[in-house]
Parts: structure tokens; C-alpha cells; sequence
């Protein structure tokens, strides 16, 4: 497997603060005013579960959606994860691919209400706990010095290890260190233990001392891949959300199917991650996209009954209804440190509980079919 760059980075800060989810099933609330317009901006970055989109957009897919509805989304591709968030915050963009967590704070605290309008994915193994030294296990961390990216997902990742294994992070010492230098960090003598996520995951497990002592699969759920649209946006052009939705949808379909279409759409989003084809694959491996029924073959439905049931299809609200659909009055999660983890969990158990199952791969919006148009 070969890699091309390093800034693949999708996760920042979760403890900035968790605003309470509004799950609705139909249109969105009160957000501020925005005009009604027939351009879009949307940006994306590099990650395995959000490579559909980049296809999309190449295949003429995103195209012939927007052009269905009368509008055109132009789709950019931003290296840096957290500039992207920025970006889109600042208003450069009307929709933008992050994790469920960040949607929670960077827009959040910037004052912008956003809408996920889909839930592409969740981590089933993409994000893991690494100790060097064949045959060590989680409990082997306590006293070690571990490098990962602070106040992102990955020191979600840790703490939640750490609860699991009856630790807490005093027990151990966290050296921020970024996901650009993760992977060299732990090739050096002095590190000793690192948490991080794919593609970095993968080349520091295929070091011949690495150990992977806990991933994400056991968190399942927890680590969602979004795409988010600004509210006010959505709610003065629903059009945006219907070509986003039924692109995704289709291009799905593409790429599960059994055939050669599906081997060249996931080779195309392979060589545009800066991997190979098996490179790719093992880490749609470890990634829980949701397909509707009619995106996937028989095969595949069965595999994913027997493991999760078929994919939600849910529209998720960042504000906290209390405040107005403001976010200078939103409520927070604040709560010590080694409670964090426990309140997480039991926040996605809470949303877990609503979300909605649509087996015949209708969309959220508008009730059409999500695959294929």
C-alpha cells in the first residue's frame, strides 16, 4: 500500500463542548434568514468514508443531481480538515464533510446553525489505540506517555479505552502531538504508545513492534462521518439537499454492487486518496457506511443485518431549542473529565434510540429514492 500525503486529518476538539442533537424527521427549525440561490460551494476532505463524494463529482453524478434541480454545487477538496471547518464557519462554503463531534463545535461556536444532512458513516475500526510491543494489551498503557492529536476524537478514543479498562487519563501522561507527525513519532524509541486513525492507523500497525490494543469497532456508532449544510441555507434552498442526498445515494449504489462499475469506482476513490486499491478496501473494512437496501447486493444486505441492521437515514440539528436555534445560549456537556466518556456514550445511546430506519431507501427530505433516481 502506498501513501502520497499526510494531512488527512478529520478530527478536532470534542471536549469543546457537545450541544444537545435535535432529531427531526421532516423539515428543519428556526434558523437565520438566507437567501434563495442556484450556486452552491461545498467542501470536502480526504478520508475513506467521505472518497464517494470525490467520485461523485468526477463521475458527473453530483452534476446530473444538481442539474435535476435547476442548480449547480461546485465541490472543493480542502487539505487541511480543520481549515475546511473554518472555512465553511466563515460562510466560504454552504455545506462541508466532518465528524458529528466537530459539527458540535467549531460551527457551533462560531454561531452557526448547521443541518447533518446525511449520516455517511461511522468508524468501525478506523481509529485505534497502538502500544509497541507484540502481545501487549490496553492495561500495558498505564505510565506510558501517548502521542495523539489532543482534544480530538482520537483522545475521545482514548478515554474511552481508558473507562473500559478501569484507568483514567491521570494515569498516563498525553503528548499532543498532530496526525501529520503521528506516524513518526511512533518510530522513534521514545514513543511508546499512540492513538490516531486511518490511513496513519495502518502504516503504524504494519511497524513490525506495533499492537493495536483497542479500536473503534468497539465503540460502534459513536464516530460518525457527516455531511453538514448549513441551516439557513438548507432551509431557503431544499434543492441543495436533495442533489446532495440522491448523489450520495446513487453513487452508493455504484459502489456496492458486484461488478467491474464498482471495482473502477472504488479504484478511482483508492487512487484519489493516495492509496491502492487494496489499500482501500481493507479500510472500507473497518468503515460502516449506510447503504439502503436497494444500494447494496444480496450478499452485502445479509452481512450487514447480521452485524448492525440496514443504515438509518436521519437529519440531525446542532442547536439546542431552548436557546432559539442560537448558539451564544446553547447548552453543554460540562462535566469532569473522567465522566466524559460515560456521558458521550449515553448521549448516542439517546439518539441512537431515534433514529430512523428506512429500509426502502427513501431520503429524508423529500421521499424519493435514494438510489439511482
Amino acid at each position: 500500500m502506498t501513501m502520497r500525503r499526510w494531512n488527512f486529518s478529520r478530527r478536532t476538539g470534542w471536549r469543546a463542548g457537545l450541544a444537545i442533537l435535535v432529531l427531526t424527521l421532516g423539515g428543519v427549525g428556526p434558523a437565520l434568514a438566507a437567501a434563495e440561490k442556484t450556486s452552491f460551494n461545498v467542501a470536502w476532505t480526504i478520508y475513506v468514508g467521505w472518497m464517494p463524494w470525490d467520485y461523485a463529482d468526477q463521475s458527473g453524478i453530483l452534476k446530473k443531481w444538481a442539474t435535476k434541480y435547476g442548480i449547480k454545487i461546485k465541490l472543493t477538496q480542502v487539505n487541511d480538515y480543520i481549515e475546511s471547518m473554518n472555512q465553511y464557519t466563515a460562510g466560504m462554503f454552504d455545506a462541508c464533510v466532518m465528524t458529528n463531534m466537530d459539527m458540535l463545535t467549531i460551527p457551533a461556536a462560531g454561531g452557526v446553525d448547521s443541518t447533518a444532512l446525511i449520516v455517511g458513516d461511522f468508524s468501525n475500526g478506523n481509529d485505534g489505540v497502538v502500544l509497541k510491543g507484540k502481545g501487549k494489551k490496553l492495561e500495558d498503557i498505564k505510565g506510558q506517555k501517548v502521542n495523539l492529536v489532543e482534544l480530538s476524537v482520537s483522545h475521545y478514543l482514548l478515554v474511552r479505552a481508558l473507562a473500559g479498562a478501569n484507568m483514567r487519563e491521570r494515569d498516563l501522561k498525553i503528548v499532543n502531538t498532530s496526525d501529520a507527525d503521528v506516524v513518526a513519532a511512533f518510530a522513534t524509541p521514545s514513543s511508546t504508545a499512540v492513538v490516531t486513525w486511518k490511513p496513519q492507523l495502518s502504516a503504524v500497525l504494519a511497524m513490525p513492534d506495533a499492537q493495536l490494543v483497542f479500536d473503534s469497532s468497539k465503540i460502534p456508532g459513536e464516530i460518525m462521518d457527516l455531511m453538514v449544510v448549513n441551516t439557513a441555507t438548507l432551509n431557503a434552498n431544499p434543492k441543495l439537499g436533495k442533489a446532495l442526498v440522491g448523489a450520495w445515494y446513487e453513487t452508493m449504489s455504484v459502489m456496492f454492487k458486484n461488478d467491474a462499475a464498482a471495482k473502477a469506482a472504488q479504484a478511482a476513490m483508492a487512487k484519489a486518496s493516495g492509496t491502492d486499491l487494496a489499500g482501500y478496501t481493507s479500510q472500507l473494512a473497518t468503515t460502516r457506511l449506510f447503504a439502503t437496501r436497494r444500494c447494496l447486493s444480496v450478499r452485502d444486505q445479509r452481512e450487514r443485518r447480521q452485524d448492525h441492521g440496514p443504515g438509518p437515514s436521519i437529519l440531525l440539528r446542532s442547536r439546542d431549542p431552548g436557546a432559539g436555534g442560537k448558539f451564544g445560549g446553547r447548552r453543554r456537556y460540562s462535566v469532569p473529565r473522567r465522566e466524559d466518556a460515560r456521558r458521550y456514550a449515553q448521549h448516542q445511546d439517546a439518539l441512537r434510540s431515534h433514529v430512523h430506519e428506512d429500509g426502502h431507501g427513501r431520503d429524508a427530505l423529500n421521499g424519493q429514492h435514494s438510489c439511482g433516481g
